[in-house]
């Protein structure tokens, strides 16, 4: 009786280890998705009162719960009775992330002045609402946010499943739960954050004494550039971690980035360094170059689309 009870308390102890190396390196995966994810939801939250800010933030938390409570089972699904599907989804993922990163990039650099004078007018537009409209424009800012944090959440959970597999399916579940619980705890919190930074300043500058002004200034001064550094950071994880899921889908792509990684290892002096950014580098080149490839396909596929609904 003692011998098994001892053998039942191993076996629950090598299984705590699994799912908390397994943890760790899942959130390592899924952690270039989560520049992104702040970045974008906090820019999705903000615009309104800022009484609401947070009503907002916590409605669009609550959303990415259920969508993680829908996507959770429906992956384990495909891991219990279709595993072979695990990769094609990883390489779907790997792709739309390439594509969304080269879409932004496109964007910023393409945008014309008609259209930041259509998006400042937008907003003149939105402060003159009535308080019926105002909900009725907060009620769909944030299906648009839970919509976007449902593509997000597919991705942070399709790459944890491509951490973890071979392992034990009650492994893979524990794990898939602790992070999904981790990430959107974590996120909304972030973006709580960030988007309260600003009344925080505020509020910091109108106090008595200069030491608290001074803060208050520099927090409503380094707010803006923060925003930015975010959505900059975020691009770039989108090209590194759909650009690596590319790379590790296509053996002859996975090898090539391995003994790059090699070579620049050997190198005197330097190795070590370049061995760090090598595959990095090489990974946001994969990742430019298919997100580019699916941009011009869907691109192609709407002038295809309008040319044959002009046609009708």
């Amino acid at each position: 009786m003692a011998a098994s009870l001892l053998t039942l308390l191993d076996d629950i102890t090598l299984l705590a280890d699994d799912i908390a190396v397994m943890s760790k390196v899942a959130a390592k995966k899924t952690a270039g998705v989560l520049g992104d994810d702040i970045a974008l939801n906090a820019n999705q939250v903000t615009g309104f009162a800022p009484s609401r800010e947070l009503p907002v933030v916590w409605s669009v938390a609550k959303g990415s719960a259920i969508n993680k409570a829908i996507l959770v089972p429906i992956a384990l699904l495909l891991v219990a009775f279709a595993p072979w599907s695990l990769t094609p989804l990883l390489m779907i993922g790997g792709a739309f992330l390439c594509f969304e990163g080269v879409e932004k990039v496109f964007h910023k650099l393409l945008h014309s002045k008609e259209e930041d004078k259509a998006h400042h007018t937008e907003l003149v537009n939105h402060v003159q609402l009535s308080p019926e409209q105002l909900l009725a424009a907060e009620k769909e800012k944030i299906k648009g946010a839970v919509r976007t944090d449902f593509i997000l959440s597919a991705e942070i959970v399709a790459i944890s499943l491509g951490t973890m597999q071979g392992a034990p399916f009650m492994t893979q579940a524990t794990v898939l739960v602790a992070i999904s619980i981790l990430f959107t705890v974590g996120v909304y919190l972030v973006v709580a954050g960030v988007v309260k930074l600003d009344d925080l300043g505020i509020y910091l500058s109108s106090g008595v004494s200069k030491a608290r002004q001074g803060m208050g200034r520099f927090i409503l001064w380094v707010t803006p550039y923060l925003m930015k550094t975010l959505s900059i950071v975020g691009t770039a994880a989108m090209f590194l971690v759909g650009g690596g899921i590319i790379a590790h889908g296509f053996p002859f792509l996975h090898h090539f980035v391995e003994n790059a990684e090699h070579k620049a290892q050997a190198l005197p002096t330097v190795g070590s360094i370049l061995a760090f950014g090598t595959p990095l580098l090489i990974n946001m080149l994969i990742g430019l170059v298919v997100g580019s490839i699916v941009l011009g396909l869907v691109h192609l596929y709407k002038k295809a689309f309008r040319k044959g609904a002009v046609a009708h």
